[in-house]
């Protein structure tokens, strides 16, 4: 490679202790004179190394990698502390997806990877056991991540402390994996009327060593959604049930971790398990839709809303599945049309509270007609979803009245083939002509 590096050495000075790749990796370096300085030629090839990953060029990323250890031997002014993080987390990247790699490859180069900086040993153990997980070598992972927790070096410090943290906690997890083995193996004896201590013994065992680290994990504020979810598992199945809704709340709704939803909907689902009060349920799902107002649980909050006998309540439900279908992802969802419609409806049959369409549809009356209600969109859903299709058309000719593209589409090929709902449809918008072009504005 011109102005890379000099001439290729053989081998590693031993000062260094930098490892190299696997040797089928290599191609050894030009013999042109070195026309670029050190420094220069190891950010060139750092650039050509970034180049050939982003592009998966696996096997050109290894030949460069190879050049970048022999530029490190002619410079002896380096602090080793960057080229070795470099090494490890490039080298890593091409043994995982080169491929000639192998996992007892990647196993001694990640191996040699732990001896050269303390400072990232457990990060380096870390990945590892990811790897060795991704590979489906669970035991193999789970011996890793013991030795790491046993691991130390001097004073430990604050970084350190929470990286062992996560050493334990994902050792935990893999008790947790353990566990919940064991204890469908027991629940399949008991269906056989069959008793084994010995699994039972193993099945607590595993619970004490998972509970143990999973709980200390979840106290240092953070994202811990796998953790937070095994451990309530634990809980609930040994009857821990109040221990167990104080984890979730305190998941939830503790102001030190970041914001979460995903916190609210595991607290969600488990007071609904439990049987928690309608207004509990209410509340849960209050704040994740302030949260994501397009979150799926959307559709049961504006049911739940709908069924109440507060008109505050069906307020609010009218402006939750408005909000919903707000975004992309919920576009199509016939559910969601369905709430949207039922409610309409029985609003403009009632001529009560017409007020709340339209405070909603003001807001999106400039944009929602191209959004939703496009001649093209008309087309797509009458040859995608009939039941689509009738719940949009519906709430269209509400919201747009009978002059509406989509409806005007819709209720034509709807009776165009003797549909009888989208008949009753064309019929109940007519009828309702007035209320709704009140509702319009037009």
């Amino acid at each position: 490679m011109d102005g890379l590096v000099a001439e290729a050495g053989s081998a590693l000075l031993p000062a260094l202790h930098l490892p190299c790749l696997p040797q089928h990796f290599y191609r050894a370096a030009s013999s042109h004179e070195h026309k670029l300085s050190f420094k220069k030629s190891k950010q060139v090839c750092l650039s050509y190394i970034q180049d050939a990953i982003l592009q998966k060029q696996w096997k050109r990323a290894a030949e460069f990698l190879t050049f970048y250890i022999e530029s490190l031997e002619k410079d002896y002014s380096i602090e080793y502390m960057g080229p070795s993080e470099i090494i490890w987390r490039v080298g890593t990247e091409i043994l995982c997806n080169h491929s000639h790699g192998s996992i007892g490859e990647f196993n001694s180069f990640i191996e040699q990877m732990k001896t050269l900086g303390v400072k990232r040993y457990l990060k380096v153990c870390l990945e590892h056991a990811f790897h060795l997980l991704c590979n489906g070598l669970i035991d193999e992972a789970y011996q890793n991540l013991s030795l790491a927790e046993s691991w130390r070096f001097g004073e430990q410090t604050t970084a350190q402390d929470k990286e062992m943290k996560l050493v334990q906690a994902y050792r935990g997890l893999l008790d947790y994996y353990s566990w919940s083995k064991q204890k469908n193996t027991l629940l399949e004896y008991e269906k056989e009327g069959l008793e084994d201590s010995s699994v039972e013994r193993e099945m607590h065992s595993c619970f004490r060593k998972a509970a143990m680290s999973l709980k200390e994990i979840i106290k240092i504020p953070g994202v811990w959604d796998l953790f937070v979810k095994s451990y309530v598992d634990l809980l609930e199945f040994y009857g821990d049930h109040q221990e167990a809704r104080e984890v979730l709340s305190e998941y939830a709704y503790n102001s030190k971790f970041p914001s979460n939803p995903n916190a609210h909907v595991y607290f969600y689902q488990f007071l609904k398990r439990h049987g928690a009060s309608k207004k509990s349920l209410v509340s849960a799902l209050k704040i994740l839709h302030d949260i994501v107002p397009s979150h799926e649980l959307m559709i049961d909050f504006n049911i739940m809303l709908q069924k109440s006998k507060k008109r505050k309540k069906r307020r609010l439900g009218l402006e939750v599945i408005f909000a919903a279908l707000d975004y992309a992802g919920t576009k199509e969802n016939v559910k969601a049309w369905s709430c949207l419609a039922r409610q309409v409806k029985q609003i403009v049959i009632s001529e009560k509270h017409l007020d709340w369409i339209k405070e909603e549809w003001n807001s999106r009356k400039d944009w929602w007609p191209a959004f939703h209600f496009s001649r093209h969109s008309a087309k797509r859903n009458w040859q995608e979803n009939e039941s689509l299709t009738y719940e949009k058309a519906l709430v269209a000719g509400v919201l747009l009245g009978k002059d509406c593209k989509y409806f005007k589409y819709v209720s034509h090929q709807g009776c165009k083939a003797q549909v009888k709902r989208f008949r009753t449809l064309k019929k109940f918008v007519n009828r309702h002509g007035p209320v709704c072009l009140r509702i319009s504005g037009l």
